[in-house]
C-alpha cells in the first residue's frame, strides 16, 4: 500500500466558500448579527463527489497510490480571522466535511483535522475538537505555530504552554503535522516562504529544547521536506553539537518527521541521502501549493510518488517511506484502515 500522509481538500463545493466569505466579513466587522448560520450550508453527497473523483481521486489512480491522509486546506483553516468562536465554528465545518468524504471514499481518505486555534489562546483550548475529531475516526490533528497569519508571536511550540495539548495527544496516540495556514503579512507569500519558515523555525525550536524528554512518546510530522533543515543538514547539525546536543538523527529518532513534499528529484535526492529512511514519510500534498505539469519531465510538479522510485534507495527503504513509517507514526492508522475497508 502507498499512503499519501500529506493531502488537503483543497477543492470544496463552492457553498463552503461563500459561507466562510460571509463569516469572514462579519468577523472583521464584529457584527455576531451578520454571522451566517450554519444550517444555510448546502453541499450535497454528489457535489463532493465530483470534487473529489475528478481530482484526488482521479490523481489517486493515475499516480498508483491508494490512501491519503485527509486534511482541510491548510491556507484556508485562518486562524487570524474573527475569535475564538469563528475558529471553533469553522473548524468543526471543516472537519465534518473531511468526515463526510471519507464516508463517502472509505477506502481512499482517512481525517486529519484541524483545530480551532486563535491569536492568544491557550492550544489546549483546541483539546475538544480533537476528542470529537478522534471519534469520529481521525488519525491525527494539523497544528499551527502561529495562528497570526504572518507574525510569529506565538510562544515556541517547545514552551509549557503547549504542555495541556501535547499530554492530550499522548494520551489519545495521535501525531500533530506541524502546518500554518494563510499568511496576512504582505512580506511572505504563503506557500512559497511562510510554509517553509515556520517548518525550518519549529525544527530549530526543537532542536535546543529537552521537549522530547517531557514527552517520549510525542510525535512531529514536519512537512514540505522539513523546510531548510535538509539542505543545511550541516548548519542544524553543528548548532546541536556546539549546544551540548545529541547528533541530529538522535534527536529526531521516534519523534520527529520529514515527509516528501519536496518537488524535484534532486531535493527527493538529497532528503534520502542525509535524513535517516525511518525518519520520512511519502506525501504528495496533490492539488495543492504547486500545480500544473514541470515542462523538464512532462509529469506534476507533486507527484512525488516517481521521484521515491528513482531515489537510489533500497527497496526495503522505499517500502518503509511509501507505508511502514506511515503505520509507525500514525498509531490508529492500522486499525482504521481495517475498519473502513470491512
Amino acid at each position: 500500500m502507498i499512503i499519501d500522509c500529506h493531502g488537503h481538500y483543497t477543492t470544496e463545493p463552492k457553498d463552503l466558500h461563500r459561507f466562510r466569505r460571509e463569516q469572514t466579513a462579519a468577523a472583521n466587522a464584529n457584527d455576531k448579527a451578520a454571522m451566517p448560520s450554519r444550517a444555510t450550508l448546502k453541499m450535497s453527497d454528489d457535489e463532493i463527489r465530483e470534487s473529489i473523483e475528478h481530482n484526488q481521486l482521479k490523481l489517486q489512480r493515475e499516480r498508483g497510490t491508494d490512501l491519503t491522509i485527509f486534511s482541510p486546506r491548510a491556507s484556508g483553516m485562518g486562524h487570524h480571522i474573527g475569535d475564538e468562536a469563528v475558529s471553533t465554528e469553522w473548524s468543526q465545518i471543516c472537519n465534518d466535511l473531511i468526515a463526510r468524504v471519507v464516508s463517502l471514499y472509505p477506502k481512499n481518505f482517512i481525517g486529519v483535522c484541524q483545530l480551532p486555534q486563535s491569536p492568544g489562546v491557550p492550544p489546549k483550548n483546541s483539546i475538544a475538537e480533537l476528542e470529537r475529531c478522534v471519534k469520529m475516526g481521525f488519525v491525527g490533528c494539523n497544528l499551527n505555530p502561529d495562528p497570526s497569519g504572518g507574525y510569529f508571536n506565538a510562544p515556541p511550540m517547545t514552551d509549557k504552554w503547549y504542555y495541556p495539548f501535547y499530554e492530550k495527544m499522548v494520551e489519545l496516540d495521535v501525531p500533530c503535522m506541524i502546518h500554518v495556514s494563510g499568511c496576512c503579512n504582505p512580506a511572505q507569500h504563503t506557500t512559497g516562504s511562510y510554509y517553509l519558515n515556520a517548518d525550518t523555525m519549529v525544527f530549530m525550536q526543537i532542536l535546543l529544547s529537552d521537549l522530547f524528554k517531557d514527552f517520549p512518546t510525542l510525535k512531529f510530522i514536519i512537512p514540505h521536506g522539513g523546510g531548510a533543515v535538509p539542505f543545511h543538514w550541516g548548519r542544524f547539525r553543528g548548532i546541536a553539537l556546539n549546544n551540548g546536543k545529541p547528533e541530529l538523527d538522535q534527536i529526531m529518532k521516534n519523534n520527529i518527521f520529514f515527509d516528501t513534499c519536496v518537488y524535484h528529484q534532486p531535493g527527493i535526492d538529497l532528503l534520502t541521502k542525509v535524513v535517516p529512511i525511518d525518519n520520512i514519510l511519502f506525501a504528495s500534498e496533490m492539488v495543492g501549493a504547486v500545480k500544473g505539469n514541470d515542462p523538464k519531465t512532462g509529469f506534476g510538479f507533486d507527484d512525488t510518488k516517481r521521484y521515491v522510485e528513482k531515489a537510489a534507495i533500497s527497496d526495503a527503504d522505499k517500502a518503509k517511506i511509501f507505508e511502514g513509517n506511515a503505520i509507525k507514526v500514525y498509531s490508529r492508522l492500522k486499525n482504521q484502515i481495517a475498519k473502513q475497508s470491512a
